[in-house]
């Protein structure tokens, strides 16, 4: 393995989380040089330090083998959360060293879940750093670095391959550089768009462009303790539930629908049963919020559930409602959203609603062979017959997502956590949502968790975000031939 190689690509995906450390400085000397501007500023330079050392004394290579583009993606996440958590750090406050190192993992892998108790008592440079954690998360730092990278030769096809799934590459029928062309201009496209119809809405930039930052990349953190419902006004609620709903969809059918000016995404399998999951489960949760009398205004019932089925679905974690007081059916439902997901493409977390439907749809297949023992039973998702091999991995990370929610619920448990929250917690950790019930509902934390438990929270969350297999390979790859 070329380590050399390997530590300059390491070293320019710093630089992009210096480049936001110092935009941080820029928001903290906006708001009259708040406590956070010193903390930002040594982090920033920290950062750009340890990015350029590599580029400075180690020679440009693009030649890149598989072992290598393991590397440096699993790296260059892992580092950045590292470097990431500095200004927590500094700062001070309930940021100790694990609490801090748990809020960076959650920014970077999107999950949004925090350990704070008063997200409002931070100061706006670093509430800006912390939802700017989200926004290179969401994308992908590797994505980032790769806009800079060159397009000859397989460099930047190795790292993507590596940092996008197979599934997620379906629909991109793009050389690489054109891919990631796609993905930025769908990506800013979003928070550009969203930024401004909040605004117009009245809420002012600062928390305009966070809570876009944190809605594009599926995120969730928020700069209210009361998160969305804080800001008591229903047109903001649903701008951010159009846009979380926007965001769960496939980057490459958003950008195919909107430069053919077609309808294009809404002929997709995929996005169909995405939407119909959305629908059918909010009017099923609203009916069973007025029966279990939660909510007793029915209006209100829809408007609640449907936000927060949107929210957990899309792995954002955004909250107009507590969902830890809603009947346990209701809550069985949310927990399958949360493991399920949305569309791959997008910057949402869990198993993705594409490998649900490949897997329900080889349950149907599998039934009609055992009626029709000589027939030939393709899995078909649409008018696509989905290959053999692809069912298989399918399944086979179905079966290894359950396995790992099962294991880490265990070592919580062991832990101390009680049930309701070791379950949920897990959950929703591992699939990037963030929120989860029982003291760690839609309003609440994970400071009170013992801190061997938001060690192995943080570690199911960048399993999640690699969606498990490109994390596992790096432990085997120097056995590699």
């Amino acid at each position: 393995m070329n380590l050399s190689v390997v530590a300059r690509n390491i070293g320019i995906a710093l630089l992009s989380n210096a480049v936001f450390m110092f935009l941080g400085v820029i928001v903290s000397i906006a708001y009259g040089f708040d406590s956070s501007f010193s903390p930002l500023l040594l982090s920033g330079v920290i950062t750009l330090i340890a990015g350029l050392f590599p580029l400075v004394f180690v020679g440009k290579s693009n030649n890149i083998n598989a072992k290598e583009g393991f590397t440096i993606v699993v790296f260059a996440w892992i580092l950045s959360c590292l470097f990431g958590m500095l200004p927590y750090v500094l700062w001070g406050g309930e940021f100790t060293l694990i609490n801090a190192w748990y809020e960076s993992v959650s920014g970077y892998t999107t999950c949004g879940g925090t350990i704070l108790s008063d997200v409002e008592s931070l100061p706006k440079g670093l509430l800006f750093w912390r939802s700017s954690t989200h926004f290179l998360g969401g994308l992908g730092i590797v994505v980032f670095m790769l806009l800079v990278l060159p397009s000859v030769s397989s460099f930047s096809k190795r790292l993507k391959d590596v940092e996008t799934s197979s599934l997620s590459q379906e629909n991109y029928r793009f050389r690489t550089k054109q891919t990631i062309y796609v993905m930025f201009s769908v990506y800013f496209g979003i928070t550009i768009a969203e930024t401004l119809c909040l605004m117009l809405a009245g809420m002012d930039f600062f928390n305009a462009i966070n809570h876009a930052f944190s809605t594009v990349a599926t995120g969730g953190f928020s700069t209210l303790n009361d998160s969305v419902k804080g800001f008591d006004s229903v047109l903001i609620e649903y701008i951010i539930l159009f846009f979380m709903l926007l965001s769960g969809l496939h980057f490459g059918l958003i950008y195919s629908s909107v430069t053919t000016r077609s309808l294009k995404i809404f002929k997709s399998p995929v996005v169909k049963y995405y939407i119909a999951c959305v629908l059918i489960f909010s009017v099923v949760i609203t009916v069973n919020l007025l029966a279990a009398g939660v909510e007793t205004n029915w209006g209100e019932a829809m408007s609640h559930s449907l936000f927060q089925v949107v929210s957990v679905s899309t792995s954002t974690g955004f909250a107009t409602s507590e969902i830890s007081v809603w009947p346990n059916f209701a809550m069985l439902l949310m927990l399958f959203l949360m493991i399920q997901g949305a569309c791959s493409g997008s910057t949402t977390g869990g198993v993705k609603a594409d490998r649900f439907l490949i897997f329900f749809k080889s349950i149907k297949a599998q039934l009609k062979k055992y009626v029709h023992p000589n027939a030939v039973m393709p899995v078909k998702v649409g008018k696509h017959t989905v290959d053999y091999d692809l069912v298989s991995s399918v399944n086979l990370f179905i079966l290894f997502y359950f396995l790992i929610l099962f294991a880490g619920t265990l070592v919580l448990t062991l832990l101390g956590v009680g049930m309701e929250e070791a379950v949920s917690s897990v959950i929703s950790n591992t699939g990037n949502v963030g929120v989860a019930f029982g003291d760690v509902g839609s309003f609440g934390n994970y400071g009170y968790f013992p801190a061997a438990a938001k060690f192995v929270l943080a570690l199911l969350m960048l399993i999640g975000r690699f969606e498990i297999f490109s994390f596992i390979v790096i432990f085997v790859i120097y056995k590699w031939r």
